[in-house]
């Protein structure tokens, strides 16, 4: 068992937030409780866990997770350690961590899908840049181990229902309507989903992605061609340009790891991640040239190396939360 020092909290608790409501028409009959008529679900929303510490800092940090994770995947890495929700908390940051609409304790949908059995762990393990499946990189950050490796698959959740960008994107909107302002911090598919939070709800103030991996906004007419690669193709999304204009107004800052290409290679699991880099550039370049305040931070490039693609879990997650810190001091967000 880990051994972590005290932490005190002057506040926890959680709740829903956003979601939709559907009845079936008709009278709910006490004595006939299967009849749907007159019944209702309640489904589509996010699932919240807060914490507060002492002294909080004015702005929040939300921590929204990435496809097949939850909000768990903030609170404890694969082999026990701290993650992103106690290590800010720590630093005096009030710390939200959603699960979104569809998934995990989210789970309640109106809209149903068949659930995902698939045998995919070794492709996850290369797309998730752990290494080449059976094996991690040479110097890799993700946790050694069979036990790490075992308790990282089995934190995978599926999807109750379709991905919905509006829903989900809805649903994280009304968490900031709540909290009022506070600072997005995305991991991997919800970066995309997070743009539309960001151009749209006012109490975003400040974006921190971790690898971003799809929903690249672009003002309308200035979308660069889609890029290809052996894990398929990649298109950027056009939206109005005054939407795009709200991008502008807040402080972006975007992290990948190490093990990504420069160049075409035929391990789909890598060569995603080639292109999807030089989105994020075009996109970080798109922003600045528009008057907004981006980068793109390449960790190799300012000497942090072997982190995966869960740079929050890594055996280095302590030095990639000092980045973060950095960055939310430096923009005034701390």
């Amino acid at each position: 068992m880990n051994s972590f020092a005290p932490l005190t909290l002057t506040d926890q608790g959680g709740f829903a937030v956003g979601g939709t409501t559907v009845t079936t028409p008709g009278t709910f009959d006490p004595r006939n409780p299967t009849d749907p008529a007159g019944q209702s679900l309640h489904g589509d929303h996010a699932r919240v866990f807060y914490q507060v510490p002492e002294n909080p800092r004015p702005l929040p940090l939300v921590l929204w997770h990435g496809y097949k994770q939850s909000g768990a995947g903030w609170g404890a890495t694969p082999d026990g350690r701290e993650g992103f929700q106690t290590l800010f908390l720590r630093r005096g940051f009030p710390v939200y961590t959603l699960d979104q609409p569809r998934r995990a304790t989210a789970g309640q949908t109106t809209v149903g899908t068949t659930t995902d059995t698939a045998t995919t762990d070794q492709w996850f393990y290369n797309q998730f840049r752990f290494g080449l499946w059976p094996e991690n990189y040479p110097g890799g950050q993700f946790p050694p181990g069979d036990e790490a490796r075992e308790q990282f698959f089995r934190s995978m959740v599926p999807d109750t229902g379709p991905i919905d960008a509006a829903i989900l994107s809805d649903a994280v909107s009304a968490l900031f309507d709540r909290i009022g302002p506070a600072v997005l911090v995305t991991h991997s598919h919800a970066g995309g989903f997070g743009w539309l939070d960001a151009m749209h709800n006012g109490n975003v103030k400040g974006v921190v992605a971790l690898e971003p991996g799809s929903g690249f906004v672009f003002p309308a007419g200035e979308a660069p061609e889609p890029m290809e690669s052996s894990a398929g193709t990649m298109a950027a999304v056009e939206v109005p340009a005054s939407d795009f204009q709200a991008l502008t107004r807040v402080p972006i800052v975007v992290y990948y790891g190490d093990n990504i290409p420069t160049e075409p290679t035929d391990i789909a699991g890598r060569d995603n991640w080639r292109i999807r880099v030089a989105m994020a550039r075009l996109w970080v370049d798109a922003i600045n040239h528009h008057g907004g305040d981006a980068q793109l931070v390449l960790l190799p490039e300012i000497g942090i190396t072997g982190n995966t693609h869960f740079l929050q879990s890594d055996l280095n997650n302590v030095e990639i939360a000092d980045q973060i810190s950095k960055f939310l001091s430096e923009k005034g967000l701390d």
